[in-house]
């Protein structure tokens, strides 16, 4: 992509070797790392903004199964759909992983400027 969209900082504050400012994150990698921070995000992290965030943390801590499934599923769709403008969530598969305690998130969506479709995979651990 020769134009520059969307830009967000690399949440990971490595300095840039040569010029020792903050790296950037363009485009796709920017909403991805996006879609990560807000489902990761539990409520009442950031500070003044209680309401973004997500419970799909602490639904790790339920049993498994088909209605665990469809719960993540819902909260995923309900926090991007709140908090992520530049996107439009096309379907989400929510595989669990009883063995590890593990959910495996498969986000589709569509990039609302360059109408390209995507998908973001992303394994939710307990962390407790």
């Amino acid at each position: 992509m020769a134009n520059k969209i969307f830009s967000d900082i690399d949440l990971s504050f490595i300095p840039h070797p040569v010029t020792g400012d903050l790296l950037v994150k363009y485009d796709e990698n920017s909403i991805k790392n996006s879609i990560r921070n807000l489902i990761l995000t539990r409520h009442f992290e950031r500070p003044f903004r209680s309401a973004v965030g997500s419970n799909v943390t602490s639904l790790l801590f339920e049993l498994q199964g088909p209605a665990l499934g469809a719960l993540v599923e819902k909260e995923i769709i309900n926090v991007l759909s709140n908090f992520e403008p530049r996107i439009d969530v096309l379907r989400v598969d929510v595989e669990t992983i009883p063995a590890d305690n593990n959910l495996k998130a498969t986000i589709y969506y569509r990039i609302k400027n360059t109408n390209s479709t995507l998908q973001t995979d992303l394994i939710i651990r307990r962390t407790r």
